[in-house]
């Protein structure tokens, strides 16, 4: 580590070295991966680091030791599986939603409260079944994987989905077939490689970023005789929209926190503190006395943080009528789509978008 180990770091590692079981709660900019380096540094056993995504793999590659491997739940699950479909995987390109239906022989609408629900449609709900079961630990496709389709009551939910879960398990098939037609994406091999109950290299696993798990992930994690350890912050979860679940909270082990910040000052983390006492969590942050760093008001702001979709257009509405010019980060196409769909009603014509295609106005 470039700089002397807080008292929390050294006891992370000290409880590692002791070979237990660990749940580390590190705040914003406490040096998560520098204590995983300074813990995997004391042993020569082997070790298994996984991460969110490349990026931060890659670098926690150049950081740790050669007895730890830095992997994704990708690269783990495509080295052990995947690179058997990698040519489905490489010319897998977007299939029109008519196309799929025709593959899966989805010839005919589905008449439900009086409303068509076209071959295009349906084809899309089968493909949202086999995607919300890549995403989930279930072991077979149910029902239940069907998503919330609006302007169905309860009854006619199941209705539709004990039509469509023949087509959904089909295309399963197709696309666990190396030869398989259907769109052939990551996550299809990251399930099929979970479904194995793979046993992971090393003699301890790291797992980072530990509150947006994928459940997925969580239950190969979960179900390994090595030692493990995960990190993160649940007060930072943002992927639970894509049904990510925090890991830490309930992990059987021992729970210590990193609380002292090297990225900010005192004066951010008492204002952190603050909002992190709102969300419930247990942790406490402490500022770097020797960074410098302010909280107060500005004369013009530069960026705005936002919680949801509404709150975004509130603010680029609000910044366009006073005659700035802003921008949405990440781009808007799905919340343009969402407003084109609505106009579209209002006008009297039906729409196709995902949301809203049962409606008539």
């Amino acid at each position: 580590m470039g700089v002397r180990p807080t008292e929390e770091q050294l006891a992370a590692r000290d409880t590692f070295l002791a070979g237990r079981e660990l749940a580390l709660v590190a705040g914003a900019g406490t040096g998560k991966t520098s204590t995983l380096v300074l813990m995997a540094g004391v042993t020569r056993r082997r070790g298994l680091y996984v991460a969110f995504n490349k990026v931060i793999a890659d670098e926690a590659r150049q950081r740790f030791g050669a007895n730890v491997d830095c992997r994704t739940a990708h690269s783990l699950a495509h080295r052990a599986v995947g690179r058997r479909y990698q040519d489905r995987l490489s010319r897998s390109a977007r299939i029109p939603s008519k196309e799929t239906a025709r593959l899966l022989g989805i010839r005919q609408d589905l008449w439900v409260s009086s409303r068509p629900i076209s071959c295009a449609h349906q084809a899309r709900l089968v493909t949202g079944m086999v995607r919300r079961f890549c995403y989930s630990t279930d072991r077979q496709l149910t029902v239940r994987h069907l998503e919330r389709v609006n302007g169905l009551d309860p009854t006619a939910q199941d209705q539709v989905a004990r039509v469509l879960l023949p087509y959904a398990r089909r295309a399963w098939d197709d696309i666990c077939a190396p030869a398989g037609r259907l769109r052939f994406e990551h996550d299809h091999y990251l399930k099929m490689w979970a479904l194995t109950e793979p046993t992971l290299e090393g003699d301890f696993v790291l797992l980072d970023e530990a509150q947006d798990t994928n459940p997925v992930l969580e239950e190969v994690f979960l179900a390994q005789d090595a030692q493990r350890v995960c990190v993160g912050d649940p007060a930072q979860q943002i992927y639970a929209w894509r049904n990510a679940r925090d890991v830490m909270t309930g992990f059987p082990a021992d729970h210590l926190y990193l609380t002292k910040s090297f990225r900010f000052g005192p004066s951010i983390a008492r204002t952190a503190n603050r909002w992190l006492r709102h969300a419930e969590s247990d942790l406490h942050l402490t500022g770097n006395s020797a960074t410098d760093s302010r909280v107060g008001a500005v004369a013009e702001v530069d960026a705005v943080l936002c919680r949801g979709n509404a709150d975004a257009m509130q603010e680029v509405l609000g910044f366009l009528k006073r005659g700035v010019p802003v921008a949405l980060t990440g781009g808007g196409n799905a919340l343009r789509n969402l407003a084109q769909a609505a106009q579209a009603l209002k006008a009297g014509r039906r729409t196709t978008h995902p949301e809203l295609f049962l409606f008539t106005s």
